[in-house]
């Protein structure tokens, strides 16, 4: 049984940083990425991560966020940097239990896990 658990949503001032955590249980290994949803708006997805360590960010976020993961600690990451009110949404976490990425993938219909979501509000 797959879980995702996201941790390290929260209230910043513009210009500020937080890191999301995402700890995977019931999974071994596959592909994982980071998807947000703004009120309003339809879920889009945020940063991905291919099997070998290369990333894939939408335009809006690079330079500002980085997504990672700790192997060891079945956790990803996703630090972000520089917050814009333009940030503020639900992030999730989203996971695809396979032995090899096709690729650092932000579609959304690709993953079959999700997590609950962690509130990030940038004022």
């Amino acid at each position: 049984h797959v879980q995702l658990v996201e941790s390290g949503g929260g209230s910043v001032q513009a210009g500020g940083s937080l890191r999301l955590s995402c700890a995977a249980s019931g999974f071994t290994s596959g592909c994982m990425a980071w998807f947000r949803q703004a009120p309003g708006k339809e879920r889009e997805g945020v940063a991905a991560l291919d099997s070998d360590g290369s990333t894939k960010l939408i335009d809006f976020v690079k330079g500002r966020f980085t997504i990672s993961q700790d192997n060891a600690k079945n956790t990803l990451y996703l630090q972000m940097n520089s917050l814009k009110p333009e940030d503020t949404a639900m992030y999730y976490c989203a996971a695809r239990a396979i032995t090899s990425c096709e690729g650092a993938i932000l579609y959304e219909s690709y993953y079959d896990y999700w997590g609950q979501g962690t509130q990030v509000t940038v004022s």
